[in-house]
């Protein structure tokens, strides 16, 4: 299983969120490009990258400070946040950006996820879930559907998505453990014909072991590893 740790930028500074409420922005570093360099010496090969303010204004905001990661680590760079058509992915996917995130997309414009797979293959893009009590939620979060995330997960499956992140957003950045139901419910939903990476309530080396057995693709790590209940390069051993 592949350990993505996260950093989240708001206004060019490494911040988290609780329950991605934007009112909640908390600094967890002093410099990004610092951060990403000590979670590469940590074994990591990925990271999970996302450009919040992109996110809440529909389009790209820190588009150097990714770019940067990518040019100046070894680590595959997945960015989400903000990316809502073919020539921001082309661009990001020229820049060095391994795999793009597209999310309120998938709900409001799954024609743009279609054209995104067939013209960059299904390794470029992975469609980012995000629920409340299992309901998919777009705009940053500020919005909440009345699609269930396991019919969005299917549909996107018969388009060619190969890539899933699911966020149970009660979770994110709660520290309360994964969502392991949810999780289980996604991956039996899909017949496991998709990779699974969960995000949202990472706390301890058990969430990790949970999600390893669970059979996922991976997991993404953000808070846990910023107030150290979660050792980064124990994750990483573990997760193999």
């Amino acid at each position: 299983m592949v350990i993505l740790p996260a950093i989240d930028i708001k206004d060019g500074n490494v911040v988290r969120l609780y329950k991605g409420n934007y009112d909640t922005v908390e600094k967890v570093a002093d410099n990004f490009l610092n951060t990403a360099v000590s979670f590469e010496n940590a074994g990591a090969e990925w990271i999970h990258m996302v450009d919040l303010d992109g996110a809440k204004e529909g389009r790209p905001v820190n588009t150097k400070i990714y770019t940067e990661v990518a040019e100046k680590t070894n680590l595959k760079v997945e960015l989400g946040g903000g990316i809502r058509n073919l020539e921001t992915i082309e661009e990001y996917l020229k820049m060095g950006i391994s795999r793009v995130i597209l999310g309120s997309a998938a709900l409001k414009n799954p024609q743009l996820v279609k054209d995104a797979v067939e013209k960059f293959g299904s390794e470029k893009i992975v469609v980012g879930i995000d629920a409340k009590n299992g309901m998919v939620a777009t705009e940053g979060w500020l919005e909440t559907s009345n699609v269930n995330y396991i019919d969005l997960a299917n549909k996107m499956i018969s388009y060619g998505v190969k890539y899933f992140i699911f966020t149970d957003i009660s979770k994110d950045g709660t520290l309360s453990g994964v969502n392991a139901d949810q999780l289980k419910a996604l991956y039996d939903g899909t017949d496991g014909k998709c990779n699974i990476i969960a995000s949202g309530g990472v706390h301890t080396i058990d969430d990790i072991l949970i999600c390893k057995k669970m059979g996922l693709y991976g997991t993404i790590c953000g808070k846990s590893i910023y107030t150290g209940s979660l050792d980064l390069k124990e994750a990483i051993d573990k997760a193999k």
